[in-house]
Formats: structure tokens, C-alpha cells, sequence
């Protein structure tokens, strides 16, 4: 696993504010793009709890790991990538979850390495372009824009 160049600093500030907030799930999204500047999008089953929803590439953080370990963990369960570098953080987004709990999502850029992605709990996934990446949400897609304007 590689050293993040995340402040650690920043990183407790948010799971405070998280918790400040009446947090009581906390989630990482990675943005993980190609050469070309595509991104990897996974699918939700139509059968899953928000159905038919392409997403980045996220999951829950599980007791005493902090966000960049899950991160780390959920890529690579999720896609089968490896994820080699995090970069910056780029804002969250609230929700709640199947269960009804008060869900925060932290999301990053990510590099990953791997030769094809595996998927375990989605039904399909796409690099997707800039047209291509309008399906996500409304949340998801203000997380885009951000990584777009942090790119340029």
C-alpha cells in the first residue's frame, strides 16, 4: 500500500465533522481515471438498493480503518484494481443508506493498476467519457466536475 499525500490532519477534521453532523455511516469513493480521462463507472444490479445507478467505485469504512485503508480495500474488492496512489480529496456527498442510517461519502482521486477489472457486487462497468459520465447522480456528477476543475 503506498503513502497517501493526504494530510492526516485533514483526514481526522472530516471524520470529526462527519461525526459532528449525526454521521453514523461513513463511505469512500474513488475517481479513477484512464490515460484518455475516462472513468471507471461501476452499475448497480437493478434488484440493488438504488438500481440501475452507475457509481464510482465505493464501499464502507469498517471499524478502526481509517478513510485511505478503505479506500485501498473497497477498490479492490469491488474492481479487482490496485490502487497506487491517492491524490486529493475532492468533497462529499450525504445520504441514506438501505438501512436508513445518515451515510457520508468522501471521495478521492485515485491511480490504480491492474489488467482488467473483476467485478463482485455489480452487474457491469464502463470507462466512461465526458457524455457518458451524465449518468451517474447529481451527487456524483458535482464530485466529476470537481475533479475536472482540480485537473485543468
Amino acid at each position: 500500500m503506498s503513502t497517501s499525500p493526504l494530510d492526516t490532519a485533514l483526514l481526522d477534521d472530516l471524520a470529526r465533522a462527519a461525526e459532528r453532523d449525526g454521521i453514523t455511516k461513513t463511505v469512500v469513493g474513488a475517481v479513477i481515471a484512464d490515460n484518455d480521462g475516462k472513468i471507471l463507472l461501476l452499475h448497480r444490479s437493478d434488484d440493488d438498493y438504488l438500481g440501475g445507478l452507475w457509481e464510482l467505485p465505493s464501499g464502507g469504512v469498517d471499524d478502526g480503518e481509517d478513510l485511505i485503508e478503505a479506500l485501498h480495500r473497497e477498490v479492490a474488492e469491488e474492481t479487482g484494481l490496485t490502487v497506487t496512489a491517492v491524490g486529493g480529496y475532492l468533497g462529499h456527498f450525504d445520504y441514506r443508506s438501505g438501512s436508513g442510517r445518515a451515510t457520508r461519502q468522501f471521495n478521492f482521486t485515485a491511480t490504480a493498476t491492474g489488467e482488467t477489472v473483476t467485478l463482485t457486487e455489480h452487474d457491469a462497468h464502463l470507462w466512461a467519457d465526458r457524455t457518458q459520465q451524465n449518468q451517474v447522480s447529481t451527487a456524483v456528477q458535482a464530485v466529476l466536475d470537481t475533479w475536472r476543475d482540480q485537473a485543468i
